[in-house]
């Protein structure tokens, strides 16, 4: 067989020809997995728009497409923040929900009563978002304190309620339905000596969330590597949908895994961990917290990824701890988990932060995977599934070019003119050196063995087809540093006579 096919092989009468078509030329270099972010959550109850996937480059997109103060326009607002410190050029995609048919939003008020000393300016705070500032005057009733509360919080498009003027109290209405709207927290703040108090009702009765099953039959064959989950924790049948679903992106014909993070700001490690320690084999979710902190979880979950999808992106093998997450206000210096609880959290399959300088840091980044008897979990740690994914990605871009789609298949001492022809050698080669530079980037450890288990044989039964089996250590992490200081006294040397 010639060298070279730009000219048929039938050809006689004179001729030049030049075929120019692409070569990989990595030599086994290997390529980062490109990480996505989904987004799946609610518009605005009063809102109709597509549940159509949308990729999304900017939070003022998501307003305009879900509304403001939506669950997809807070959790975006993190992930795009004004100052560009958010995922930068990684791909976000939204899968809409709509509410469900029988949902109902959660509701609450706030109610005045007035006896104003002296003039002052208030504002009221929900979930750590400001309304504008509004004055009360000495004579004011309680219906111009209503109305002008009122229209302080409706000025604000982000909030997530809506304010109604219900003259003796303001009413409050989540902008969307379902169970996750009773986590909305109302504060007000401003003199508590001039003469007015506020009474709140927290927002409750939110009921019904949507089927994040829709979201899901949208993804299709694009490899989103993390999603972020706008619903609550306790949604456990969001969770099943979400692991039935991410099973199957571990298949070897699909070989797309992902994983799922869910915001949980519980105050105490028992409440935190209650959905986590309960999902012991739960390789797909995860949860990522803020205790005690008053930002939706989502908010919490959605700031938080946005540090370990960039980490992911850019060092696929370094693992998420000091990284901070600003823009978030932690919860109050008591009631952060301290090392004992933080242990006992992961135990639990929680994720942790620390705070530092009233600065959210994350730590552990874990998914619930924790089986009974299992001393190290073969997919608690992120990182580690996100090592796995840059595996399984280069292994792809191996056996997935048209070079290997068809080749002829020959044993290994079969000698061969055709340029196109593999051997279960080939094969091995072409592995061995992707292990080597995955051991390069610190993906893998002891690459050398790795390439000692490479087996790579022509089936006996099929004669088109080539089995391999090829067995990696993935690296490690310096989450734990364990230093002993030995110390002494220093009590001199006995004095020496001069001559």
């Amino acid at each position: 067989m010639a060298i070279s096919t730009a000219v048929d092989a039938s050809a006689v009468a004179r001729v030049v020809g030049i075929k120019t078509k692409f070569k990989d030329l990595r030599g086994g270099n290997i390529v980062f997995l490109p990480q996505r972010l989904a987004i799946i959550g609610q518009g605005n109850s009063g809102l109709t728009y597509s549940t159509t996937k949308q990729q999304v480059t900017n939070a003022q997109q998501g307003a305009e497409l879900y509304g403001y103060g939506s669950p997809i326009h807070l959790a975006l607002k993190q992930i795009f923040p004004i100052n560009g410190d958010g995922v930068g050029t990684i791909p976000v995609t939204v899968y809409p929900l709509e509410d469900a048919g029988s949902s109902v939003a959660a509701s609450g008020d706030i109610t005045p009563t007035v006896s104003q000393t002296i003039q002052a300016s208030y504002r009221v705070k929900i979930n750590n978002i400001l309304s504008e500032a509004f004055v009360i005057s000495v004579g004011d009733s309680v219906a111009d304190v209503v109305t002008a509360m009122t229209t302080a919080i409706n000025a604000v498009l982000e909030m997530p309620i809506i304010a109604s003027d219900d003259t003796t109290e303001v009413g409050i209405t989540s902008k969307w339905k379902g169970i996750s709207a009773n986590d909305i927290y109302i504060e007000v703040i401003g003199s508590a000596t001039a003469g007015t108090s506020f009474a709140i009702s927290q927002p409750s009765g939110g009921l019904v969330n949507p089927d994040v099953q829709t979201a899901l039959d949208q993804v299709g064959n694009v490899w989103e590597t993390f999603v972020l989950n706008c619903l609550n924790i306790s949604d456990v049948n969001a969770l099943n949908a979400y692991q039935t679903f991410g099973e199957g992106r571990w298949g070897a014909l699909v070989r797309k895994p992902l994983v799922v993070f869910t915001g949980n700001t519980a105050k105490t490690v028992s409440l935190a961990t209650a959905i986590s320690d309960a999902r012991k084999t739960d390789r797909i979710n995860g949860q990522l917290v803020a205790p005690n902190s008053q930002d939706l979880p989502f908010v919490v979950a959605a700031r938080q990824l946005v540090r370990i999808i960039v980490l992911a992106n850019n060092n696929p093998p370094h693992d998420y701890g000091s990284q901070a997450a600003t823009g978030l206000v932690a919860g109050p210096d008591g009631d952060q988990w301290d090392y004992i609880q933080r242990d006992e959290a992961v135990k639990k399959g929680s994720s942790t932060i620390e705070v530092q300088d009233n600065i959210i840091n994350l730590s552990d980044i874990i998914t619930f995977y924790h089986p009974t008897g299992e001393k190290y979990p073969a997919y608690r740690y992120v990182v580690d599934i996100v090592k796995l994914q840059n595996s399984i990605f280069n292994l792809d871009l191996i056996f997935k070019r048209p070079a290997w789609d068809g080749a002829p298949l020959i044993p290994n001492n079969q000698p061969t003119v055709n340029p196109d022809a593999k051997r279960p050698s080939t094969a091995i080669s072409e592995i061995a050196a992707m292990l080597d530079h995955l051991g390069l980037h610190a993906i893998i450890s002891d690459p050398e063995t790795a390439k000692k288990s490479i087996l790579a044989e022509l089936n006996s039964q099929n004669p088109k087809r080539l089995d391999v089996l090829v067995s990696v250590q993935v690296s490690g992490n310096s989450n734990i540093i364990a230093v002993d200081l030995n110390f002494g006294f220093y009590f001199g040397t006995q004095a020496v006579l001069a001559n």
